[in-house]
């Protein structure tokens, strides 16, 4: 019981960085998946989630790119040594009764082909994070 208290200043400390450590995982996530050599959607799909992302902001929401929620949890990762982790906790999802409305002339299979890639975009923003929770807790613990 001793390292409790010490747990829970960690995970206050970290939790101070996670705005921070998400703003640039989301910039890298969004560079690799929909930028690079390899993209995971077609330009004119990428096209379609910024519009709706733009669409989204006019309205005084948070867009596309700034629905997805992370938090920091204490069950540990099988992925680090860390007691410490990141879930995303909301993962945007494009759906005709949700906030992020696909448009009338959405079709089902790309409807599903964006909420896929927008998927696999939180977890890589989340292995990101998560990456940069590990170093601050190492460096922390040193």
């Amino acid at each position: 019981m001793a390292e409790f208290p010490d747990e829970r200043q960690l995970v206050l400390r970290a939790r101070s960085q996670l705005d921070q450590w998400t703003k640039s995982a989301r910039k890298e996530a969004y560079a690799e998946l929909f930028e690079g050599d390899e993209p995971v959607l077609s330009p004119e799909e990428v096209q379609l989630l910024d519009a709706l992302d733009s669409e989204l902001e006019r309205q005084g929401g948070d867009g596309v790119w700034g629905t997805d929620q992370y938090g920091i949890h204490t069950a540990g990762t099988s992925s680090s040594d860390s007691s410490l982790g990141v879930v995303c906790v909301y993962h945007p999802q494009i759906t005709k009764d949700s906030v992020l409305r696909g448009g009338d002339n959405l079709d089902d299979e790309t409807e599903e082909r964006l909420n896929a890639a927008l998927w696999q975009y939180s977890e890589r923003v989340a292995t990101l994070i998560e990456a940069e929770l590990d170093e601050f807790v190492r460096q922390t613990q040193s």
